[in-house]
């Protein structure tokens, strides 16, 4: 058996913040912004663009693209974030009902940005255990740009986050578009290096807190993450590339396309060069900022409208995650060369 992506869908929001507007918010030079962090502009939420309902949107667009009836996916996963509508709710109940898909079930998974490389993985795993089970739906939305304090320099690395919604259809044996095999990394000695200070029960919510900011995204040991990170973050990075291939039956010689998530541009580079691969072999989402776990999706996307997919191509989605986490899936595309 075997299981394969019918359709990916995708939505964007209208609304933009330049590359000159973070720069000014931030006290940073122009250059800095476009060129060492590699953001042109990028999507924020409009005023009905709230997390979940970015999800629907996108999980419409992947069935009006696949040609999927509501009445035939079984499983809806939710793989946005956990800041949306309501806090302690069950997103994916709610697309379930949006879209109609009113004899499936579904449930919400989380690992930060590398959401959706973990939850292709789960939904390989129900497709061919369980039969079921024949057409899944991963959808989710994200805009943690909200809690972005453009005045807190140790958040600089996540000046990116922007918004969006993306979605994707699998099918068991579906004969194009082939999911191989991942490979998913987490590091505990990171977990509580990035965290939105209070809010949760070690700190609940103040009308002080709220007044001072504290409610956005913090890094509480900014030099030890640095440090740590350089030592681990693009070995691992790597490592979930090759490994995702090895256990596929390939190597990275034979890589045609990365979908790979945003981030400054040098690291981007790097791992092109070590890879083997030319620039026109991924996507560099400097329009784009990064939309957390929707990247890959996106990159796909973007790919297919730029000719970059062909039959055949062996395709790796890789993303890392704040926890931290490091994850990479191959995809056999379309179908044979």
């Amino acid at each position: 058996m075997t299981v394969g992506i019918v359709s990916t869908g995708m939505y964007i929001p209208s609304s933009k913040m330049t590359g000159e507007e973070i720069a000014e918010r931030a006290n940073l030079p122009i250059e800095v912004v476009k060129t060492k962090m590699g953001i042109t502009e990028k999507p924020i939420p409009g005023e009905q663009d709230h997390t979940v309902a970015m999800a629907v949107w996108a999980a419409q667009d992947a069935m009006r693209k696949g040609g999927v009836d509501a009445k035939e996916i079984d499983v809806i996963i939710y793989i946005g974030e956990e800041h949306k509508e309501y806090p302690l709710w069950t997103a994916a109940i709610k697309i379930q009902e949006e879209i109609g898909a009113h004899h499936a079930w579904g449930f919400d998974v989380a690992l930060r940005c590398g959401t959706t490389i973990m939850a292709m993985k789960v939904a390989k795993s129900l497709l061919l255990s369980d039969p079921s089970i024949q057409t899944i739906l991963l959808a989710g939305g994200y805009r943690n740009g909200d809690f972005i304090d453009y005045e807190n320099e140790r958040t600089r690395f996540m000046f990116n986050l922007g918004a969006g919604g993306a979605a994707m259809i699998l099918r068991r044996d579906h004969p194009t578009n082939l999911i191989l095999e991942a490979e998913i990394m987490t590091d505990g000695s990171f977990s509580e290096d990035v965290v939105v200070p209070i809010g949760g029960t070690k700190q609940p919510l103040t009308p002080a807190d709220l007044a001072n900011g504290l409610y956005r995204l913090d890094v509480l040991d900014p030099v030890g993450m640095k440090e740590r990170l350089e030592q681990k973050s693009m070995q691992n990075f790597l490592k979930v590339i090759r490994s995702s291939l090895q256990k596929s039956g390939y190597h990275e010689k034979d890589l045609d396309y990365l979908a790979i998530l945003h981030m400054k541009r040098s690291a981007h580079d790097y791992v092109l060069r070590e890879l083997g691969l030319a620039d026109e072999q991924s996507i560099y989402l400097h329009e784009y900022g990064h939309i957390g776990q929707m990247d890959q999706i996106l990159s796909l996307e973007l790919a297919q409208q730029a000719g970059k997919l062909k039959d055949g191509d062996i395709t790796v989605l890789v993303s890392a995650g704040i926890g931290y986490a490091w994850g990479a899936v191959t995809v056999k595309w379309g179908g044979e060369k």
